[in-house]
C-alpha cells in the first residue's frame, strides 16, 4: 500500500483526486504542489458569475484554507515543480525540492492559446483561464467602453454576455464560418448567434487576424481584408493547450496530452494522471481524445484514487458540459461526433428546446439543452444508454420527456 501520494497541480482534478483518496480509506501522505499562489479553486465562474460580480473569491474555493490542513493534505500553493525523476520516484520542485512518492497523479491541467501578430504584447489584451486574468479582466471591463473579442467559443461568448449587461459595444471575430464551430452543430451556432445578435453584439465570422493597433495600449484590431475595430480592450479566447510537457520530459507517453488508460494510469504504473492535461479512450464514442471538461476532471480523479486504493472503479458517466449566457442556461450531454441527424424538441423561438443528435442507427449520441434541464438529464440517461429512437417520437411533444426512454426499440 502506498504511504505517500504526490498530486502535481492544484485544480478540479487535483482537489478531486485528494478527496477520494481520503474517501477511499488512504490514510498515509497528500502532497499537492500548485503554482498559482491560491488555494484550489473553481475556474468555471471566471467567465460567468465572478467576472460578473455576483461571487466573491471565497465562493470560488472548494474549501476553506485550513480545511485542507484539517484534512490531512499538505497543500502547497507556491510549489510549481521542475521535473520528475521516475527513477527515484521522486518529484522536484522549482526551489529544488525533492519530494518521494509511492504514486504520483499530474493533473497540470492546461493553459491559454497565446495568439502571434503585430503588437499581440500591448496591454489591454486579456486572456483567461486564470484567477488574476479574471480579475485584470473585470477590472478592465469597469472601465472600458468597448471590447473586441478574437474567437467565438464557450469563453468568447460568456465573455460577450457579460461585456454586453456591463454596458460594453461587444464585437466578436471568428475565424470560422460561425460561432461555436469546434464544438457545435450549425442548429446551435444560428442560434447563439441570434441571441447575441438580439443583445447587440457585432458577430464578424470569416475574419482573419491581422495586428493589434495602439501605442502602450490596444486601441483597434486590424483584420487581414483592412478593416479596423476600434477597442479599448481585447479578450482572446481562441483555445488551450495541455500542460504535458513534465510528462514528456519524463518520458511518459503524450499525444496531444498525457495519454492514459480507463484507469487514469499512464505507461508508468506509479503515474496517473487526470484532467484537462490527458488524452483518454472514450468506449461509448470509441474513439481517444482529450476532453476539456469539469466532468472529465472529476471522473479521472476517481478513477486514479480507486485504482491507486484497488478499489471497484466508479461507474461511468455521459461526457457533461454547460455555458450560461444572457438568461439562457445550456447544457450539454454526450458528444455530437459522428451525428448525422439532428432534431429538435420544441420551440427555438421559446429560449426553451433541446436538439437531440442521432447517427444513422437512430442511436442518441448527444443532447444539447437550453434551458431545458429535464431533457439534459433525460438525454444523459439516454447517451449512456446508446438508446434508439426514432425522430418523430423524440420531437413529439404529447410525449413526456421522461417517458422517452420507454420508446427506445432495440
Amino acid at each position: 500500500m502506498a504511504k505517500s501520494i504526490v498530486i502535481i497541480g492544484a485544480g478540479q482534478a487535483a482537489t478531486q483526486a485528494a478527496n477520494s483518496l481520503r474517501q477511499y480509506g488512504f490514510n498515509g501522505k497528500i502532497t499537492m504542489l500548485g503554482d498559482e499562489g491560491i488555494a484550489p479553486y473553481q475556474r468555471p465562474p471566471l467567465s460567468k458569475a465572478y467576472l460578473m460580480g455576483e461571487i466573491e473569491i471565497a465562493r470560488l474555493k472548494f474549501r476553506d484554507d485550513d480545511q485542507w490542513e484539517r484534512d490531512g493534505i499538505d497543500m502547497r500553493p507556491n510549489a510549481g515543480v521542475a521535473n520528475i525523476d521516475r527513477a527515484a520516484k521522486m518529484v522536484v520542485t522549482k526551489s529544488g525540492e525533492k519530494i518521494a512518492y509511492d504514486n504520483l497523479i499530474i493533473a497540470t491541467g492546461s493553459r491559454v492559446r497565446k495568439i502571434s501578430c503585430e503588437n499581440s504584447e500591448l496591454k489591454g489584451i486579456h486572456y483567461l483561464r486564470t484567477l488574476a486574468q479574471s480579475d485584470a479582466l473585470k477590472a478592465d471591463l469597469d472601465k472600458a467602453k468597448s471590447i473586441a473579442i478574437i474567437g467565438a467559443g464557450y469563453i468568447g461568448l460568456e465573455v460577450a454576455a457579460i461585456a454586453r449587461k456591463k454596458g460594453l459595444s461587444v464585437t466578436v471575430i471568428e475565424l470560422a464560418p460561425r460561432v461555436l464551430a469546434r464544438v457545435a452543430t450549425p442548429i446551435i451556432s444560428q442560434y447563439f448567434e441570434n441571441l447575441h445578435a438580439s443583445h447587440g453584439v457585432n458577430i464578424m465570422t470569416n475574419c482573419a487576424l491581422k495586428a493589434f493597433g495602439g501605442k502602450d495600449k490596444v486601441q483597434r484590431v486590424l483584420l487581414e481584408d483592412g478593416r479596423e475595430i476600434a477597442a479599448d480592450m481585447v479578450l482572446v479566447g481562441i483555445g488551450i493547450i495541455p500542460n504535458s510537457e513534465i510528462a514528456i520530459d519524463a518520458g511518459i507517453i503524450c499525444t496531444n496530452g498525457i495519454d492514459v488508460d480507463e484507469y487514469a494510469r499512464t505507461n508508468d504504473a506509479n503515474i496517473y494522471a487526470c484532467g484537462d492535461c490527458t488524452n483518454r479512450e472514450l468506449d461509448l464514442y470509441g474513439i481517444r481524445m482529450r476532453l476539456e471538461s469539469v466532468h472529465n476532471a472529476l471522473e479521472q480523479a476517481k478513477l486514479a484514487a480507486a485504482h491507486i486504493m484497488g478499489a471497484q472503479p466508479p461507474k461511468l458517466d455521459t461526457p457533461w458540459f454547460w455555458s450560461d449566457q444572457y438568461d439562457v442556461k445550456m447544457q450539454i450531454a454526450g458528444l455530437s461526433n459522428g451525428a448525422t441527424q439532428h432534431i429538435v424538441r420544441g420551440n427555438i423561438a421559446d429560449n426553451k428546446f433541446a436538439v437531440f443528435h442521432l447517427n444513422d442507427e437512430n442511436r442518441v449520441l448527444a443532447v444539447d439543452a437550453i434551458n431545458s434541464p429535464g431533457e439534459f438529464l433525460i438525454g444523459k440517461k439516454l447517451v449512456l444508454a446508446s438508446a434508439k429512437i426514432t425522430p418523430q417520437i423524440i420531437s413529439n411533444l404529447d410525449i413526456p420527456i421522461k417517458e422517452l426512454a420507454a420508446h427506445a426499440v432495440e
